[in-house]
């Protein structure tokens, strides 16, 4: 499968995330709050909980591993791409986070005003965390597909909207972190794709050693999601799901390693 390396794209897509970061400036500024978040937040509330802590997953490292398992498998390079994006993601978040004094919704609004799932938090909001990771993600996974393919895939960039939407449905963030952290998630994902131009071809097959590290990565992640509540008690039976997935992933490549060994 070959895409176009990233730095040729087009400048337009490098300017998106900027262009969002200005377009949503009304929002992080707080020019619309608490409105705005409480507009959000009520219009998820008759939707289960467990909907919108089940799309917060899907902005947690070790969640986004076991769901995106079978790619070790099936397509080894989009796996890449994520893993490229990452890094950029967790610093974009952490740097922020450390830099800005940002109080939560439930420090500046009445608990009782808000629909709150889980842990009810009250510092460092900006950014979303969750949304940049996802967006992350899903950038980095959606562009490393062809042309064609992403007109059928669309729906990747979808799932890391419902992972941003949730994080002001459990009333963890304001509409301007999730703003913030859609624009950063773009912006990793872009850059996680200029770095996958690096990874080697040789790394994609499945009984490199690079690939290998992936798959013990997946497999730590299958305990983490088996051993840990991650964000949400909720997310309880989605996580064993993810664990079975993951699972099964690492032990059909551990299958197929041996016997490329064998043959070797």
């Amino acid at each position: 499968m070959r895409t176009l390396p990233f730095h040729i794209f087009s400048a337009r897509l490098w300017l998106l995330p900027l262009l969002i970061l200005v377009v949503s400036a009304p929002l992080w500024l707080h020019v619309w709050e608490p409105g705005m978040f409480l507009f959000i937040n009520h219009l998820c509330a008759p939707v289960a909980a467990s909907v919108w802590t089940g799309f917060s997953l899907m902005g947690n490292g070790w969640g986004i591993l076991g769901l995106t398992a079978p790619l070790l498998l099936a397509a080894p390079r989009l796996m890449w791409a994520w893993i490229c994006a990452a890094p950029f993601a967790t610093a974009f978040a952490r740097a922020g986070k450390s830099l800005l004094v940002s109080p939560r919704p439930a420090a500046e609004i009445d608990e009782a005003q808000i629909r709150i799932v889980g842990e009810v938090l009250h510092n460092v909001s900006m950014p979303s965390g969750h949304t940049t990771t996802a967006f992350a993600v899903a950038t980095a996974i959606y562009f490393a597909l062809t042309p064609a393919q992403r007109k059928r895939h669309w729906w990747i960039l979808m799932l890391a909207c419902g992972t941003a939407l949730s994080r002001i449905a459990v009333g963890a963030h304001w509409p301007g972190d999730v703003a913030v952290g859609i624009s950063l998630g773009l912006l990793s994902g872009l850059l996680g794709g200029v770095l996958l131009t690096t990874v080697p071809q040789r790394w994609h097959a499945p009984t490199h050693w690079a690939m290998r590290l992936l798959a013990m990565l997946v497999a730590f992640a299958v305990y983490v999601l088996t051993t840990d509540q991650l964000d949400f008690a909720e997310n309880g039976p989605a996580q064993w799901v993810l664990a079975f997935v993951g699972s099964a992933s690492v032990l059909t490549f551990a299958i197929r390693n041996a016997k490329a060994l064998r043959a070797s």
